[in-house]
């Protein structure tokens, strides 16, 4: 079975920064793309930032520029780099993989269970 474990969030004031990393574990042949979502108290789901299999990357207008998605193949993990924080970021991040598990299979996409950022003086 493949678990997504985030780790990296937390509580921090305006203007500062944190990285998130999320590592998949598990029985995996290959990862496509990840993705970093978030989801406020009362809100839908969003998607934050993006980054493919050839390394490049998509981001949400309201982060662009504040925040950087990167990815480990070697180690099967992708980090997001948050700088510029606002009380707005503030939400659960959540990352999803598109991945298969043999090289025959088709690829889905699983989550991890989400962390916490919090940006509050």
């Amino acid at each position: 079975q493949v678990q997504l474990v985030e780790s990296g969030g937390g509580l921090v004031q305006p203007g500062g920064s944190l990285r998130l990393s999320c590592a998949a574990s598990g029985s995996i042949f290959s990862i496509s793309n990840w993705a970093w979502y978030r989801q406020a108290p009362g809100k839908q789901r969003e998607l934050v930032a993006l980054i493919r299999s050839s390394n490049t990357a998509t981001y949400a207008p309201f982060v662009k520029g504040r925040f950087a998605i990167s990815r480990d193949n070697a180690k099967n993990t992708v980090y997001l780099q948050m700088d510029s924080l606002k009380p707005e970021d503030t939400a659960v991040y959540y990352c999803n993989a598109d991945l298969r598990l043999t090289r025959d299979s088709t690829f889905n996409g699983y989550w991890g269970q989400g962390t916490q950022v919090t940006v509050s003086s």
